[in-house]
């Protein structure tokens, strides 16, 4: 294998990252979050035979998917409920043993849900805020959603990219959870959103069958105490000011949207 490129620090955050595309593309899912998490660390291990290489792999908060207890910590089993979440957990423990087996610097960050204006508008913070923002402008009239109970760990990605670099800043390799401590419901997350634009969101949310996960995952909530006392970090942005920064994001978005609209007409 030839090398071209020999990195200090790889930081694979490379998947198919929608739980819900998975159960209808469980191969291409498995390929790419495990089997490419897989490829990262060899080409890893080899250039570690050269230089000190680093890794970190992000492992998701869905490997813990059916929860065995409450909050979830580095030690607590894994039970997923998605193709998702089961290639996250053959990654997750490939990165373990290219760690004992390899003596390779590799992390995992079993990071819960983080958002941010840059989250794709499939998933449902991003979905929430980009569809208050256009009915707000009269674009948009109805927002369909799945299963409005089920609770997560939301924190903000910037926050998250931190963690991600402090781990690999560590005196030794090591699995952190990465949350807030704190869970929502999809239901209080869309108060909160459309009570910044003055609207009740009660009047404009149907539910669609269509969205339902065949096995839901109703409860996540993480307990990042160990990355608070091994590397000093905790999130510093709440779901509150993470909604606004999307609002606001969103909402510009939505007067370019009508604007260009308007021009065109």
């Amino acid at each position: 294998m030839v090398l071209n490129l020999e990195p200090d620090e790889i930081y694979n955050l490379g998947a198919q990252s929608h739980v819900r595309v998975s159960f209808d593309q469980p191969v291409y899912t498995l390929m790419t979050d495990g089997v490419g998490a897989l490829n990262v660390l060899e080409a890893a291990r080899i250039l570690n035979q050269k230089k000190p290489v680093r890794v970190y792999q992000a492992s998701s908060s869905e490997m813990y998917g059916a929860v065995l207890e409450t909050p979830q910590k580095e030690s607590t089993p894994f039970n997923p409920q998605s193709p998702y979440a089961c290639a996250k957990v053959y990654a997750f423990f490939q990165t373990v043993n290219y760690r004992r087996s390899y003596n390779l610097f590799a992390c995992n960050g079993i990071l819960f849900n983080h958002e941010s204006p840059r989250r794709g508008e499939t998933f449902v913070t991003r979905k929430i805020t980009r569809a208050a923002t256009r009915i707000k402008l009269g674009l948009q009239k109805k927002l369909f959603l799945g299963n409005l109970d089920a609770k997560r760990d939301w924190g903000y990605a910037k926050d998250y990219v931190e963690a991600m670099w402090l781990m690999l800043q560590h005196h030794q390799p090591e699995d952190f959870v990465i949350a807030t401590g704190n869970t929502y419901s999809i239901r209080e997350f869309l108060q909160m959103v459309f009570s910044k634009l003055d609207l009740e969101w009660q009047e404009f949310v149907e539910i669609d069958p269509r969205y339902f996960r065949p096995a839901e995952v109703e409860l996540l909530l993480g307990d990042p105490s160990k990355a608070k006392n091994s590397l000093g970090w905790t999130s510093k942005t709440s779901l509150d000011q993470l909604a606004t920064i999307m609002v606001e994001h969103d909402l510009e978005l939505a007067k370019r949207e009508k604007h260009n609209q308007s021009f065109q007409q």
